[in-house]
């Protein structure tokens, strides 16, 4: 996902930062534990299609982030590999 579009993007619902996840693709707000699907490339930013994080799923934390994601389920807000 580029940049410039993510840093634009806000969830729908609380106006919120969103974090980008590669497997599976989606933009996840932490603050209302939902993830929103990209298909094709586009954002799905409908609270219809999103679907809520379980306990299992959580945000990654800065410090994953800075690690390129591996704990977090490869996770990269910046979008781009490992």
């Amino acid at each position: 996902m580029d940049r410039r579009l993510l840093d634009l993007l806000v969830c729908p619902l609380c106006k919120g930062p969103l974090d980008y996840r590669r497997a599976p693709e989606e933009l996840v707000c932490p603050a209302d534990r939902l993830a929103f699907p990209v298909r094709d490339g586009i954002a799905v930013m409908l609270e219809g299609e999103a679907r809520s994080l379980g306990d299992d799923d959580r945000a990654p934390t800065p410090a994953e982030l800075l690690a390129g994601g591996a704990a977090a389920g490869g996770t990269d807000t910046a979008g781009t590999p490992p």
